[in-house]
């Protein structure tokens, strides 16, 4: 399946976070920053809520993290009926190692044992399917301890 990212645009999207999926379909996490001030804004926008610039420089990141918050879902809602089979799965929201606390949502996949708000994780990009809803994605897997990312003391 070829991504036609033009054709294919959120539903109620405002466009601003246009280069977010462009970057994901070339297997790049990408995230924004105000070329004024240099104030990382996820979700993206068009103008700077901090200083007023236009203008957003977008920056490769390494999709690594610790989860902030997560819920597990036990029913596939209306609009994500393609995930039913995959029900009951785990959504993190993962604040971004270096990113100014701009925090990213995708599903958890792999062993759950360990997970917990705090918890170090490493993002993988999938390209688009069906069950995407033709859109590429980010999916969260809990690090090694060797992957752990240091708790602020």
């Amino acid at each position: 399946m070829e991504y036609e990212f033009e054709k294919r645009r959120i539903t109620g999207g405002i466009g601003a976070d246009d280069e977010y999926w462009r970057g994901l379909e070339r297997g790049e996490f990408r995230l924004p920053r105000c070329a004024g001030c240099g104030r990382w804004m996820w979700p993206a926008h068009f103008r700077c809520g901090a200083c007023g610039s236009w203008e957003m420089e977008w920056h490769r990141t390494v999709p690594k993290g610790t989860i902030y918050s997560w819920t597990r879902s036990w029913y596939a809602f209306e609009r994500v009926k393609e995930r039913a089979g995959d029900v009951p799965y785990v959504t993190a929201l993962v604040e971004i190692e270096g990113a100014g606390g701009a925090r990213v949502m995708g599903v958890l996949v792999g062993d759950e044992t360990d997970l917990r708000v705090g918890a170090a994780v490493t993002g993988e990009i999938l390209p688009p399917t069906e069950k995407a809803k033709g859109y590429p994605s980010i999916v969260w897997r809990l690090a090694d301890a060797s992957d752990a990312v240091p708790s602020p003391v």
